[in-house]
This record gives C-alpha cells, structure tokens and sequence, in this order.
C-alpha cells in the first residue's frame, strides 16, 4: 500500500440537526487522485469541504469524527484555520480569478503571507504558471487583467494561484464542469500531471472523468460511503448493486 496522506475516521458531518454524511472512514494515498461520485446532495462536497474546514463558514455546520493528517486531527479546534487552508488548498466549480492582473492574482495571498521580494515573486508567478500549463499563454500579459482569460485559462490560473501556496494537498470541486471540452481535456491533463507533487482529491460528477483520472474512486450515496476502491474495479466490477446502478447510469 502506498504512503497514506489523509485518514478519516468515522466522520459525521451536520448541518444544524440535518446530518449530511454519516460515520465515513477511509485513507487517502499521498500523490494519488482521489474521485468522489455520487448523486447531487450526497455528500461528497460536504465531505470535501470539511477537510479544509472550509465548511467553518457555514453557520450550524460541525464535523465529529477525525480527519487525519501528518498524525493531526483536522478537525481540533488547536488547527490554524489559515495555516491548513494554505497546506490544503482547494480549486472550486466556477473559476473565480479575483479583478485584478493575472500577476496580482498569484501573488496576492504571497504578500498577505509576508512575501515581498520582487525576484522571489516573480519566481513564483512564473513556476505556478508553468506547473498549471499556463505561463506560454499569458507570459507577454502578466499585468493585463484575468478576466480577460477564457473560462479554462482562469480556472488554470485558480489553479495556479493554490500552486503558488506549496499546498500538499488540492482539494478540486468539479473543476472542469463548467468548462467546454477542449478546456476540460486541458484541466484533466493538469490534474494527471499535477498528482506527482500533491494527492489530489477532485469530486465529479463526470463519470469518464472519475474514470480517466483518477487511481481510487469513492461512491457516496445519501451521507454514505457505499463503495471505495481502485477506480478500475469501481467502474468495471464494482462490489456493491447500488455502485454498479449509478454508475450504468440507472439513477442520478
């Protein structure tokens, strides 16, 4: 088996008294790519979210149970919220470029985080660029703004702006779903690419996606883990009925 990144340990996630996933254990591999599948509203975004207490920001949202990394439980209230977040970062469905230039957008969080150094920055901008396949499109327009980008170069950039954080963990929450093929097929080159500097957990709802991609796949239904497993098994001999119905397409 290979090196393990994360373990969760029977979490429970709430919304208020609603619970949205219920009593989940399993190990996340380091540089892997993690899919979760499932059906809208079962959980998997939640499940997502609350490894990097994004979830936080929820009013009535609590995690019991542990998530585990490097020994820590994520879940402590001792975790530096903002110290995890820049550990584990996280890439969302829509791109979200903030208004200002593509150089700016990369180097915003460095600055906050004390970095001021013109060279160390541009340093940084230009390797986050390279690794998310990005820097040969837009060298000559650093400064120009990034929503003049297309849809897939600003989820890229979105990309490369975690990138420039040196997380060991990328959270993405369906990156590609709200981009057209050509771009699609551009992001999934990345994320393959990417698994051999951080373990990548991405949800889908892409079946072929999950399938291309990623190395193990997990099925949520309704706050369960019904499956998990190596996403060929999963997706040509999968062990449970209700895994196989969702993924031949019989429901969802």
């Amino acid at each position: 088996m290979n090196e393990l990144i994360l373990q969760v340990k029977n979490l429970e996630i709430f919304y208020g008294e609603k619970r949205a996933v219920n009593g989940i254990s399993m190990d996340i591999e380091k540089n892997s790519i993690t899919a979760l599948i499932g059906p809208s509203g079962c959980g998997k975004s939640t499940f997502l979210r609350t490894i990097n207490r994004m979830n936080d920001l929820i009013p009535g949202a609590r995690a019991d149970g542990e998530i585990l990394y490097e020994d820590i439980n994520l879940l402590s209230e001792q975790i530096n919220v903002v110290a995890l977040r820049k550990e584990i970062g996280m890439v969302f469905q829509k791109p979200n470029p903030f208004p200002k230039s593509i150089y700016d957008n990369i180097t915003h969080a460095l600055k906050y985080n004390g970095i001021r150094k013109k060279s160390q920055l541009d340093e940084i901008v230009e390797e986050s660029l390279k690794k998310a396949a990005l820097w040969d499109e837009v060298k000559d327009r650093l400064h120009k703004s990034a929503l003049s980008l297309s849809g897939g170069q600003q989820q890229r950039l979105c990309i490369a702006r975690t990138i420039a954080m040196k997380p060991t963990v990328m959270l993405l929450d369906e990156p590609s779903s709200a981009l057209d093929p050509i771009s699609n097929a551009k992001v999934e080159e990345l994320i393959i690419d990417l698994k051999k500097d951080y373990s990548i957990i991405i949800v889908t709802h892409n079946m072929s996606q999950a399938s291309r991609i990623s190395d193990k796949t997990a099925f949520f239904l309704t706050g369960d883990l019904v499956e998990y497993n190596v996403t060929e098994k999963i997706f040509t001999n999968p062990s449970n009925k209700k895994t196989e119905e969702y993924i031949s397409g019989r429901f969802g």
